[in-house]
């Protein structure tokens, strides 16, 4: 590198952050005169010891020091820049040895055309809201109380009899706030496929319950709700790694969901009964419920819903 390019990475203090400081090597090329001339005064002009020379000695052992200097402070630089476009171009060098957490780590996704076709489809699941003047979503409603008491006669859309499917007043339809249709759904889907499991969580008939025990309904649209944050289902692509794993798990299964509804709802349970919980502390139950369900997401053995350890707790 030349002396030129020296003097204009130490003017911009590319190699130790200093700003504006400038070495400039013109002059200490221009050095004729010694740094200690003799004046019009000085009377000591022997043969023996000339004070010129010594100054130039002094001189040229100056120019030395300079120019090695530069030379350290031009490797320095040009180490720094070779370090610096590794850590750019590939950006994995500290990755590999300073691991940090990948949460919120963005990585491309790419969906196969099956896994965009499914995805959107739960999406307009999502968006749909429950809608208590629609005679399709009024029909859902009936359909799951003759899942839930097969032989009960179906009571009136306004009935103090909801209640006891744990619903929290008369109208069902008052419940559902941000849950949406798709919370209705679900319950559907577990008293269907997993008729077993969803008796037991109705009629609470397993272990020691509390004396205030959630309400079996509001808890399932609780659900539903968690799982689509929990999965990142209202970002345009899912990029959590749970929500990436999600995605693998869509492509094997269409109703991967719905399968997933019914874990937690299984799991939410269970860890009610561990932790002999009662109504006030709900939301600490369902908390450590996601938090189950994303250990068990992320395994490697995981490739569908029924890889997941809590899948064991179903009873079809």
């Amino acid at each position: 590198m030349s002396t030129t390019n020296l003097r204009r990475r130490l003017h911009h203090g590319d190699v130790d952050g200093r700003k504006n400081e400038h070495v400039d090597i013109s002059s200490a090329d221009s050095l004729n005169e010694p740094l200690l001339g003799k004046s019009s005064g000085d009377n000591f002009g022997s043969a023996v010891y000339d004070p010129r020379r010594q100054d130039l000695w002094d001189d040229d052992r100056k120019k030395e020091q300079l120019h090695w200097s530069f030379l350290f402070s031009n490797l320095i630089a040009q180490w720094a820049q070779w370090l610096a476009s590794i850590i750019v171009s590939s950006g994995s060098i500290f990755g590999r040895l300073f691991p940090f957490s990948s949460e919120n780590q963005i990585n491309p996704v790419y969906l196969s055309p099956l896994q965009e076709q499914r995805l959107n489809n739960l999406r307009r699941r999502l968006q749909i809201p429950f809608d208590g003047s629609r005679i399709e979503h009024q029909d859902a409603l009936r359909q799951l109380w003759r899942l839930a008491y097969p032989t009960r006669e179906i009571p009136p859309l306004k009935s103090e009899l909801w209640k006891e499917m744990g619903w929290q007043g008369n109208d069902p339809s008052t419940d559902f706030r941000g849950g949406g249709l798709i919370s209705l759904e679900n319950l559907i889907f577990f008293a269907r496929n997993y008729p077993n499991s969803f008796q037991m969580l109705l009629s609470k008939v397993q272990g020691q319950r509390s004396d205030w025990e959630y309400p079996f309904a509001v808890a399932g649209i609780n659900i539903s709700f968690m799982l689509v944050q929990m999965l990142d289902l209202k970002s345009s692509i899912p990029s959590s790694k749970y929500g990436i794993r999600f995605l693998e798990l869509l492509e094997r299964d269409e109703n991967v969901f719905d399968h997933l509804y019914c874990v937690a709802f299984r799991l939410l349970d269970a860890q009610w009964l561990v932790k002999r919980a009662s109504y006030m502390e709900f939301n600490e139950v369902l908390k450590s419920t996601r938090t189950q369900l994303e250990r068990e997401l992320v395994l490697d053995d995981v490739l569908e819903v029924k890889d997941l350890p809590s899948y064991t707790m179903l009873d079809e």
